[in-house]
């Protein structure tokens, strides 16, 4: 049988490769998908696949899985793997969710843990977070909460937790370390913090080039992120959400070298600066589909519209090793018991049902 391996992101396409051993693309590779275009393959032209096994499916929005829908072939099978209970698709729809509750789809539903100990403060309080249970940081070595309430105060511990306190205790790099916010704005924002964190991390510094770009500073030792897919940069294309840490820069050549997490050198001409944003702070929206060694999760009432359970949920489970919440206890307190405050009304479970029914 022909088994083809699939993500809705290319970073988690990367994930799914790294972890199988197998190649894997994204949806949009997959269907040959180009921004505004058709896609080559469809009901017309079908994959050529026996079985397609989708990674992170609650990812995938209502548009997206039409299309990839169509393209399966009569007799082939397509496999969703995901988590339902993060956050859910960008675009419209809840797919993860709405197929899971057609009955007539079979399913399987793992409760075992087999990614970390299950013993890890981090596996115990997301599943804690889940129940709609606050977590628990007395019992736990991997699992921390510094309490603060004025955002301003956040933000200072947030860098104090990055720069010095997880290296001295844990032995880890900053750069092994990322910041999760619910949102972009405000002190304990992800724009802010990457303004304070790079002043901490990546000072500017006498004979060291630099280069502005609109309202950002791009120095040596900056962590950066990939903001759009390029299909033209590097080996096989650069993704959306990879991060990578600016290691050079000329500014005679006008160009500047990434070294991504994947340990490839990507060059950006000057004038390519706009696929890039610093990235010691990134939304957990933007997170999904990534793990990292060790996460720092502000979570403030200046974000209330944000406090929510799958997010935090999300916020979490991106972490391999290490979570630190810093904020205040009501602000995890809220977001631990808002459950579906943003649910979509959705309409694809009924028609499942109804086609089946026929």
């Amino acid at each position: 049988a022909k088994i083809v391996l699939a993500a809705p992101t290319g970073r988690a396409a990367k994930r799914m490769t790294e972890l199988t051993g197998h190649p894997a693309a994204t949806i949009h590779r997959l269907l040959q998908l180009r921004p505004g275009g058709d896609p080559a393959h469809d009901r017309d032209n079908p994959i050529d696949a026996d079985v397609i096994v989708v990674d992170e499916a609650s990812m995938l929005d209502l548009i997206l899985a039409n299309k990839l829908v169509k393209a399966v072939a009569p007799g082939a099978h397509l496999l969703l793997v995901g988590d339902v209970d993060q956050l859910p698709s960008v675009g419209a729809g809840e797919v993860l969710r709405d197929v899971l509750a057609a009955d007539s789809i079979p399913r399987v539903r793992l409760t075992k843990i087999f990614r970390q100990a299950s013993e890890s403060g981090v596996v115990v309080n997301a599943h804690r977070i889940n129940a709609g249970q606050s977590p628990s940081t007395d019992e736990f070595g991997d699992f921390f909460h510094f309490e603060a309430d004025e955002p301003e105060k956040v933000a200072e511990w947030v860098v104090d937790i990055i720069a010095r306190r997880i290296p001295k205790k844990f032995g880890l790099h900053p750069r092994d370390i990322q910041v999760l916010t619910p949102m972009h704005r405000g002190p304990a924002g992800a724009g802010n913090l990457n303004v304070i964190l790079q002043q901490a991390l990546a000072p500017c510094r006498e004979n060291m080039p630099e280069r502005r770009h609109g309202a950002r500073v791009f120095r040596v030792g900056d962590k950066v992120i990939q903001i759009r897919n390029n299909y033209d940069k590097g080996v096989a294309g650069v993704f959306n959400g990879t991060v990578g840490v600016v290691t050079a820069m000329s500014v005679e050549e006008r160009q500047l070298t990434v070294r991504t997490d994947e340990d490839e050198d990507l060059i950006y001409e000057f004038d390519e600066l706009d696929e890039l944003q610093h990235a010691y702070a990134i939304t957990v929206h933007r997170s999904q589909g990534s793990e990292y060694p060790a996460v720092v999760i502000p979570v403030t009432m200046s974000a209330y519209t944000m406090l929510q359970r799958n997010l935090l949920y999300t916020a979490v489970t991106r972490a391999r090793k290490l979570v630190v919440l810093v904020g205040s206890r009501k602000a995890v307190a809220i977001a631990v018991r808002t459950a579906g405050a943003g649910r979509r009304h959705t309409g694809l479970t009924h028609r499942i049902q109804s086609v089946w029914e026929r």
